[in-house]
């Protein structure tokens, strides 16, 4: 019962409280965005190996939060769309800026129209992953993923700057194919295998255990060049597959022709 001069009390719903966020998971996410902002701030200072190098750290970052959600079981709609926005920053705008600083600035129009393909290519590539979740093939990526195609610019500003000290203006037409490789490459329909089958849960053979760690082994003596080498492999395996399908798909039409071109000159005599 109310007295007269008491103002109703509000309706509490369960429904409108507040709710906190997993704090692990985003550490990793905003770990991984600071190293993109540091990208971008160490790209314009001109320190670009650097730059290449923060790049990397983020991409090891991005791989961990998702993986430390599921184990932990703190996956979360904010979690997904604050690691989407991170994405953008250290795979999309950090690389694109990092990139024109180190060579395409002095190409004039043509340097920035490269640098926006690239980066309009990340954040089409992020917004078509983001719709597809549930739906594409988890054993394929659609386009070349965006943690890739940053690896393939960051490997290159960081093998040819770093270890051979190549000014990126001299070589300024080889980063600009690259660099628009690598944007429309993001928006293409060609598949690129996804490594998500690999059940790491699952025993393995002692040997296999060998060969992870001979693998590290091999990165730690020379990172910059193997991890870009690699990069540069997957980037191009998605076309040499393609290619393999269009081949056994040809040939498979012709067996199929003649098959029934046997079949009707049989029916002949």
């Amino acid at each position: 019962m109310l007295l007269p001069h008491e103002p109703p009390k509000p309706l509490i719903n369960a429904g409108a409280r507040r709710r906190g966020i997993y704090l692990l998971p985003n550490l990793f996410t905003t770990a991984a965005l600071f190293a993109g902002f540091f990208a971008i701030v160490q790209g314009m200072n001109g320190h670009f190996e650097m730059a290449a190098e923060a790049i990397f750290i983020a991409m090891v970052l991005d791989g961990l939060d998702g993986r430390v959600a599921r184990l932990t079981r703190t996956q979360s709609a904010f979690g997904a769309e604050y690691d989407s926005l991170a994405d953008m920053v250290s795979f999309g705008a950090a690389p694109s800026l990092v990139i024109y600083e180190w060579s395409l600035r002095g190409m004039g129009k043509l340097g920035w129209l490269a640098a926006f393909v690239y980066c309009a290519g990340a954040a089409l590539r992020l917004a078509r992953f983001n719709t597809q979740l549930g739906v594409a093939d988890k054993r394929w990526f659609t386009g070349l993923p965006s943690p890739a195609a940053a690896a393939l610019l960051a490997g290159m500003v960081w093998v040819l700057q770093g270890d051979y000290g190549v000014d990126g203006t001299r070589i300024h037409w080889l980063v600009w194919c690259v660099t628009v490789f690598a944007g429309l490459s993001m928006v293409s329909n060609t598949k690129f295998y996804s490594f998500k089958d690999f059940n790491l849960r699952r025993s393995v053979p002692f040997w296999a255990a060998l060969l992870v760690l001979l693998g590290f082994v091999v990165i730690t003596l020379d990172q910059a060049r193997i991890l870009w080498s690699f990069f540069v492999g997957y980037a191009c395996s998605g076309y040499v597959l393609w290619m393999v399908r269009q081949l056994q798909r040809r040939n498979r039409k012709q067996a199929v022709g003649r098959s029934a071109g046997a079949n009707s000159k049989e029916e002949e005599s």
